[in-house]
This record gives C-alpha cells, structure tokens and sequence, in this order.
C-alpha cells in the first residue's frame, strides 16, 4: 500500500493517513498549518519574482522615452530641410512678447499637422482661442517613467542658451553647430518638477540645466537622464557626469573636448 505522506518545507515528511485519524479540530488545525506555510511560500517566491517584472517595465519605459526623444529629433530635422534652419526656442511678437514653443512648430513633422492647423500662431499659447490645443495630450512629448502630472505637460526641454542650438527667437542652421552634431546637445529631459506645458514657449536654461543633476531631482530614470544630440541620436547621461563635459555638451562652438560620456 502506498504511504500517503507529503514534505513540508523544511521538515520530515508527514503521514497524512495519521493525520485523518485524528479529531476532526485537530485536522483543521493541521490543514491550516500546511496552507498557510504554502500561502507564505508562494508569497515570498512572488515577492522575488516581482524585482525582474518591475526592472523589465522600466526597461520598456525608458525605451519608449528614447523612442520618444528619436522622433522630436527626426521631426527637428524635417523642419531644418524644409525651412533651411531648426525651428527657434520660440517665435515672438511686434513687442518681442514670447508666442509660440518649438513644439509647437514642428507639430506637422510628428504626424499632429491638423493639431498645428488648430493653433492660431498670431495669438500667444495660452490665448483663449488656443485652449482646447493648449489641452491637447501629445504621447510623444511624454516620457512613461515621469512622476504623473496634468497630461499637457513635459519633460523634454530643449537646451536654450546664448551659446545653444535653441538661442531664443533666432533660429540655428546645422552649419552653425562648428563643435559637431554629434557632441552637441539638442534637447534634454528634465525632473518632473520642472515640466512644462508642451505648448509654453519656455525650456532649460545653464541653471536648470544644472540643476538636474542635483542629489535631490527625482529623476524619471535611475542614475541620470536622456538626452537627444544633434545627429538625431539619444543618449543617457549619468548624475555624476563631469560638470565640464555636461556643459561643453550644450554649445554649438565651444571648441571643447568632449571625449567620452
């Protein structure tokens, strides 16, 4: 006759046949005992099963954030064939007032071109007759991994400095990057804390640009941020880059060495 008995985690094995012969309170109790070393045991394989699960979507976000930074760069470089030029950080009035991002203008290059029809670029961004734009969730101005805030806004600013590819209301033409496309930063993200509304004509200047790598910037990703260069590539960049080569990334014509990053 076969021995009916089963191995608890641990411990000798245990005649069930025994167990049945017991009083009917006692073998409640015992079930009880076994179920719940099962219920602990699945738990804890649960629980360390979980860390790859939660490193995987992370992965797929930061991956989609990248894709997301590849098309503002190929739709930046669409605008440049077709107006001679990048878009500027933002256009202005008769009175130098600020209108309209770069976001907005290169809308048509991201497949939003009826969205772009909507905005009436005479009147500023947050101009009555261009709310319901205003409003208007884009997923690619949207990094997946950023702390959750009004669906309008964003994390990818464009560097704008005296020395950057996004100056202000002129634009730049690649010709004018002297330092090199490739080691010249175009568009980085930024904590959530310092999003923007995607339509605001407002991005990161030398301070907040710094700032980002500061110890207390809740980051989208660990270890640092995304960047999109000027040849259309996305890099990350670590917190504790070199200060110097963060910076010398930022000008077109610094003449800095750059090295690696």
């Amino acid at each position: 006759m076969e021995n009916d008995s089963v191995q608890s985690a641990g411990g000798p094995s245990l005649d069930l046949s025994q167990t049945l012969n017991k009083p009917k309170s006692r073998r409640i109790y015992f079930l009880a005992k076994v179920l719940g070393g099962v219920l602990v045991a699945l738990f804890l394989v649960g629980a360390i099963n979980g860390f790859p699960v939660r490193n995987t979507r992370e992965a797929a976000r930061r991956t989609q954030c990248k894709n997301n930074l590849k098309q503002i760069g190929l739709a930046l470089h669409r605008y440049h064939d077709k107006h001679g030029s990048f878009p500027p950080a933002y256009t202005v009035d008769a009175q130098g007032n600020r209108l309209h991002s770069w976001r907005t203008l290169i809308l048509p290059f991201m497949d939003e071109q009826k969205l772009y029809e909507s905005i009436d670029l005479t009147k500023p961004w947050d101009h009555l007759a261009n709310a319901k734009a205003r409003q208007t969730a884009i997923a690619r101005y949207t990094c997946p991994s950023a702390e959750k805030r009004e669906a309008n806004r964003t994390v990818y600013l464009a560097i704008s400095t005296p020395d950057s590819c996004f100056p202000g209301s002129e634009p730049r033409k690649i010709r004018d990057i002297t330092d090199g496309t490739s080691e010249t930063m175009m568009v980085a993200e930024v904590a959530a804390g310092d999003s923007v509304e995607w339509m605001q004509p407002l991005d990161q200047g030398e301070l907040l640009f710094k700032a980002q790598f500061g110890l207390d910037k809740e980051r989208s990703h660990t270890g640092g941020l995304q960047f999109l260069l000027g040849d259309g590539t996305v890099r990350f960049i670590t917190r504790d880059v070199d200060p110097a080569v963060a910076s010398g990334l930022t000008t077109i014509a610094g003449g800095e060495t750059i090295g690696e990053f």
